[in-house]
């Protein structure tokens, strides 16, 4: 049934009002991150952040048991090592963390039924959209280029592809915590005894122990096949296996992305 059109004109207008949020979170996102203290950059994201606030309590019908009240709510907290939150993260991490919440209540409008509309009653009875794992990914562009490869680890292992399902799960691994050590900076990667050079120019292994020494990891990474340690070296000039991986192999690599995903993101 076709959406009424003063149903679909509605959509359009908090489709449209979202996307002005977002152009103007993005503009002060970028003035907090080279200026953090910038005064007119700080007063004007008070002010955006009451916008946002607003229009998230329009489309969650005054409900703040809405998983978007929610998000919106949790954008402003940080977790701490035990990964119990608290108060106190970065001006622009806070602003990075509401677009990341106005993007999901686009996705949301995106998604509805054409015969729902956006009536308060509709959008607050609307579920959540699908789990984001890689939200604690420092680099935006990374996190839905990781969602595709977790799928695909997810699905060769199921269709028993074990050297794709670990070579994927490795790319992952060695992804995130490339992620962390950059936003960690070299500088204070150094007090750890990190060696000399580029992160890039380092091995996968090193870069894990790297990630260790700084605290940044547990030692889950210990379980790691040599197979797995090895990923970036054991295909042959075509691309295909040197060697066989076993479903032990993949299965152990998956599990270890799994607790150094926990490490990285302690509140998930």
């Amino acid at each position: 049934m076709p959406m009424d059109e003063s149903l679909r004109a509605q959509v359009e207008t908090y489709l449209s009002h979202l996307d002005g949020l977002i152009r103007r979170g993005l503009q002060l996102r970028d003035t907090l991150v080279t200026d953090p203290s910038n005064p007119s950059a700080i007063a004007a994201t008070r002010v955006w952040q009451e916008d946002c606030g607003v229009t998230v309590n329009q489309l969650s019908g005054g409900s703040k048991a809405h998983w978007l009240a929610r998000s919106f709510s949790e954008a402003f907290l940080m977790r701490s090592a035990s990964g119990h939150a608290v108060e106190g993260a970065a001006p622009a991490e806070i602003v990075q963390r509401l677009l990341d919440v106005l993007a999901q209540a686009i996705a949301s409008l995106s998604r509805m039924d054409d015969a729902q509309g956006i009536s308060a009653s509709s959008f607050a009875s609307s579920q959540a959209p699908p789990p984001r794992r890689f939200e604690f990914v420092h680099n935006p562009e990374l996190r839905p280029v990781l969602e595709q490869a977790y799928t695909d680890s997810r699905r060769a292992l199921e269709q028993a592809d074990y050297d794709v399902a670990l070579r994927t799960s490795c790319g992952i691994l060695e992804a995130i915590v490339t992620d962390a050590l950059e936003h960690k900076g070299l500088s204070a990667l150094a007090a750890s005894g990190t060696p000399a050079g580029k992160i890039a120019d380092w091995s996968f292994d090193t870069r894990l122990a790297a990630a260790e020494r700084a605290g940044l990891i547990r030692n889950g990474c210990a379980r790691l096949p040599t197979v797995a340690r090895t990923y970036r070296d054991y295909t042959d000039a075509d691309g295909g296996p040197k060697t066989t991986v076993s479903e032990r192999d993949a299965r152990v690599a998956g599990q270890v992305l799994h607790v150094v995903m926990r490490d990285l993101d302690p509140g998930r």
